[in-house]
């Protein structure tokens, strides 16, 4: 008779599960506090039997962008590289993840670490984020209410700076040269003086501008009496300034636009002036007309004499006289200074004095470019800051689509990030994508020996940096360089240039041995890319 034995093995232990934990503060109320999310986090890991083993965190970071948010790029280049060693993202909720204004691209970071197998739990929210028909409808609700509460946010923040100057107090920032920030109580009485940096600590106190040093008022009163009794330029006051070693108010040399900021600050006679530019929700800052100013008059001890001041804006508007004439006449003037010349340029037209300020040109026809070419001058690069940015964009995509068509056809898997310009290859190895373009040598351009400068890293923790060069006309793609990130040398001034000594090792001549060398890294037999599509690359435009 045959009997069935049943035998009892060892028990299976039930699977750890590993996660990280991402958290990020800005300016939000105390319950964002790094400590409560990471409190909050860890409660709701221990209901789940969930090991919290990595942390990833953005402190005194605005949610709006992915940009200097180093947390959150570690985080998502970890899984994208397959080095997470977790199986999901902690996050506090959906606002900690970010208040992106497109929600599409808070979507996009969670469906990379989803793409991955890394799922995303936020641990604060009502909701399961498990994939159902509620779940998506209520995250993306929340994700619109995220971006839209960042939108009122500023406009509250913006009505309370107005009420503040209206009422005649400082609202923020540092006080320019020759003026300090004094601090007062709610009854008005003097606290003590401000220093750089420091902030005031209860909301009932107000600020208020003092005058600063005796030597600094002395040298204010110096800038306007040369600029409006002697005639002097602001460039001669910076330079006279500078040569006595007198710093600005943020210990830096004076300058042309320094010196053009203070002539035109209304505090130095007692005036509170708000909101003359802006930038809102991190887009580009905009001049506002004047009727749009928000201003209080004497509430400040004035340092600069009231007759003083009414005569230097009358010269300033003399200086700046381009803004009283038609686009027409400021044309003529720039043509005919071509036609003397031979030649346009930022210093020649500062150095002339029957030109208008550079900047009036640039708000009148768009760009300075735009008005270099109204004249028939072809601008150099440097000036064409927006069309060399779209050209260099549409480079750099057109080569990796070339790079990601060679590696994917070797059957290798390969992504690129176009926000960090940052290409990942077998989950193994990323690549920093930056060009390297001709810069200009004095008034000479390309010069007699042309300089490569490269473009600034938009994402600087990646394992190799691909920079591609172009040719000595900035017109094609002359060859490229694959270098460890490491390697990158370190400036002062943060400007980096193609040197043979030291990019020359990792030097690739042409698209194939670029693949190659890619290849190479990836412990891959190398194969030859085709003829054609090498002439495509060293020929592009």
């Amino acid at each position: 008779m045959n009997t069935l034995v049943v035998r009892k093995g060892p028990a299976n232990p039930l699977r750890v599960v590993r996660a990280a934990q991402y958290v990020r503060m800005s300016t939000d109320a105390q319950k964002y506090s790094l400590e409560n999310q990471a409190a909050a986090i860890a409660a709701y890991a221990a209901r789940r039997h969930i090991t919290i083993v990595r942390t990833y965190a953005d402190p005194g970071r605005s949610g709006l962008r992915i940009a200097g948010r180093d947390g959150l790029q570690e985080l998502i280049r970890d899984v994208q590289l397959g080095r997470a060693d977790f199986d999901c993202v902690l996050v506090y909720d959906i606002t900690r993840w970010g208040r992106f204004q497109d929600v599409d691209e808070s979507a996009y970071y969670e469906f990379i670490c989803k793409k991955a197998g890394v799922r995303v739990h936020y641990c604060a929210d009502d909701f399961e984020n498990d994939d159902s028909l509620a779940s998506i409808v209520l995250k993306n609700i929340k994700r619109v209410a995220a971006a839209d509460f960042s939108k009122q946010l500023s406009k509250k923040v913006f009505q309370g700076q107005c009420h503040v100057v209206t009422l005649g107090y400082w609202r923020g920032g540092p006080a320019a040269y020759g003026l300090r920030r004094m601090l007062l109580d709610e009854a008005g009485k003097p606290k003590g003086i401000l220093q750089y940096g420091q902030r005031k600590n209860l909301k009932s106190d107000r600020i208020t501008l003092v005058p600063g040093p005796a030597s600094e008022q002395k040298v204010v009163r110096r800038i306007f009496s040369a600029f409006a009794d002697e005639k002097k330029s602001r460039t001669q006051i910076a330079i006279e300034l500078n040569a006595k070693g007198i710093r600005n108010s943020q210990g830096k040399p004076w300058t042309s636009l320094t010196i053009s900021n203070t002539l035109k600050n209304e505090s130095y006679i007692g005036n509170l002036v708000f909101n003359r530019r802006s930038q809102k929700m991190g887009e580009k800052q905009v001049s506002n007309p004047p009727d749009m100013w928000v201003r209080r008059d004497h509430v400040f001890k004035p340092i600069i004499a009231p007759t003083l001041f009414a005569k230097t804006q009358r010269r300033l508007r003399q200086v700046e006289h381009g803004r009283l004439m038609t686009d027409q006449q400021m044309l003529n003037r720039l043509s005919a200074l071509y036609r003397r010349k031979g030649h346009l340029s930022l210093k020649l037209m500062m150095t002339s004095k029957d030109i208008p300020h550079y900047k009036t040109y640039a708000q009148r026809f768009g760009s300075l470019a735009a008005a270099f070419r109204q004249v028939g001058f072809e601008p150099k690069p440097r000036y064409c800051f927006q069309e060399a940015a779209a050209k260099a964009g549409r480079l750099i995509s057109s080569v990796i689509e070339d790079v990601v068509t060679e590696i994917e056809r070797r059957h290798i898997s390969i992504s690129f990030l176009h926000e960090l310009r940052l290409l990942t290859i077998s989950s193994t190895i990323t690549a920093s994508v930056t060009l390297a373009r001709v810069v200009s040598d004095g008034e000479h351009y390309p010069g007699p020996k042309p300089r490569w400068e490269i473009q600034r890293l938009k994402y600087r923790r990646s394992d190799l940096v691909l920079i591609i060069r172009l040719n000595d006309r900035n017109s094609g793609v002359k060859d490229y360089f694959l270098l460890p990130t490491a390697n990158l040398p370190k400036t002062r001034d943060g400007r980096l240039r193609i040197s043979n000594r030291v990019f020359g090792p990792f030097r690739c001549d042409t698209f194939a041995d670029l693949i190659g060398d890619l290849l190479r890294r990836l412990g891959r037999p190398r194969a030859a890319a085709p003829d054609k599509q090498s002439r495509s690359q060293t020929s592009r435009a």
